[in-house]
């Protein structure tokens, strides 16, 4: 008896030893993977707070000698760069174009989701299907409808696109609205709520998760975004922050100054972060709704 309580225990201990070995290899792959992701992070971090001279150094230094922080400054204050203007027009074009598609395509997708009728599953296959058009076999069209419409040069053409809706977004909103119960809007309809109201009244109040998944995707594709504003500015003052970014390598400078594009990918991307900090329990939300149901 006493033989096969002990050789139990054995197994017990090797049990646990193995479970420890697993659990120590798997916490330093782990530990690997978290690095080799960080790296370009901190690589862009280190950079930005050094200093022309040390920027050259090779073999480069992890940890800056001395923290230039003046390179943040100096973005606002260079007045070849135009950095804060640039800021503005991104921060401009991605408001309007967060209004923009949230009250078009809720809209368009309120019509899709409550109305039936002949013919509509048809039309929203045919929205569906400009999903599968490339951008670049609409861009030659588009510019020059906006060239005639002397739109060139300014930031209407990145705004105004956003207020005719977007096929994902209207898939996205569709699928949540069509959970919405029947009898919510039989019961606004007794009470005299005319359609619109049913949209702007009820179902939007009731859509905050799906919404701010529509806004969180249109401000980041807006944001990053740099063949469309390629496309349509030629001034530097209507330049957004990937253009003026690029032109940051252009040859009006000398040397490529990596330290203030690498401290102006830090600030450009500080307005995404705090997005999804404010609205990233109603975005997860919103990722879960639309997607499972």
């Amino acid at each position: 008896m006493s033989e096969v309580t002990h050789d139990a225990s054995s197994k017990r201990i090797i049990v646990k030893r193995k479970l420890k070995l697993s659990q120590i290899v798997g916490f330093l792959i782990l530990l690997a993977v978290t690095i080799t992701m960080l790296s370009p992070v901190w690589f862009m971090l280190s950079t930005s707070l050094k200093t022309t001279k040390e920027m050259l150094m090779f073999p480069p230094t992890i940890i800056p000698k001395v923290f230039a922080w003046e390179n943040f400054r100096e973005l606002f204050t260079n007045t070849e760069i135009k950095f804060g203007q640039q800021y503005k027009n991104s921060l401009i074009v991605g408001i309007f174009t967060v209004i923009g598609t949230v009250l078009s395509s809720s809209f368009v997708a309120f019509g899709f989701a409550r109305y039936k009728g002949k013919g509509s599953g048809l039309m929203f296959m045919l929205v569906l299907s400009t999903l599968m058009l490339p951008y670049p076999a609409i861009m030659i069209p588009q510019f020059l409808l906006f060239m005639n419409l002397g739109l060139h040069d300014s930031l209407l053409p990145l705004i105004l696109p956003a207020f005719f809706g977007s096929a994902y977004m209207i898939f996205l909103l569709r699928q949540f609205f069509s959970t919405l119960p029947d009898e919510l809007y039989n019961a606004g309809r007794i009470d005299g709520c005319s359609e619109f109201r049913l949209y702007w009244n009820i179902t939007l109040p009731l859509a905050g998760p799906a919404l701010a998944t529509v806004a969180i995707f249109s401000f980041i594709w807006s944001w990053n975004d740099l063949l469309t504003p390629v496309l349509y500015l030629d001034s530097q003052e209507n330049f957004t922050l990937p253009v003026g970014m690029a032109a940051m390598l252009s040859s009006k400078f000398r040397l490529a100054p990596w330290n203030l594009l690498m401290a102006a990918s830090i600030l450009s991307v500080l307005p995404i972060i705090v997005l999804f900090a404010v609205a990233q329990k109603r975005f997860v939300e919103g990722i879960v709704l639309t997607g499972i149901k």
